[in-house]
């Protein structure tokens, strides 16, 4: 079994026991987090699709901890010029465990 989910304007594909990373979520490490935007959900032999979201489908998880990607250099140059500016980004995320996938 496996659904789609939204969170933070992207759309992933989960099943059960995975651990993925979203875009950084206002909530506590440890606590459980539950997801009603369900785009898809497939059993198997069946698959659900939502107008936009499935109605009932719920997809609850686990949240492990927040960190930081890795960084990226933006670096902006006009030739001829003497114009350079460098700069670093590291974008924040929640890493969290999917616990149960469900349709009521």
């Amino acid at each position: 079994m496996y659904a789609i989910l939204e969170s933070g304007g992207k759309q992933y594909r989960v099943k059960e026991g995975d651990v993925i990373r979203l875009e950084k979520l206002p909530v506590n490490p440890g606590d459980t987090v539950t997801f009603s935007q369900v785009l898809a959900v497939s059993d198997g032999s069946a698959l659900r699709i939502g107008t936009p979201y499935v109605e009932n489908a719920t997809v609850t998880a686990k949240v492990l901890g927040h960190g930081k990607a890795k960084k990226i250099v933006v670096f902006k140059y006009k030739p001829k010029k003497n114009y350079r500016r460098k700069q670093g980004h590291r974008q924040p995320f929640t890493k969290v465990s999917i616990d149960k996938i469900s349709l009521e």
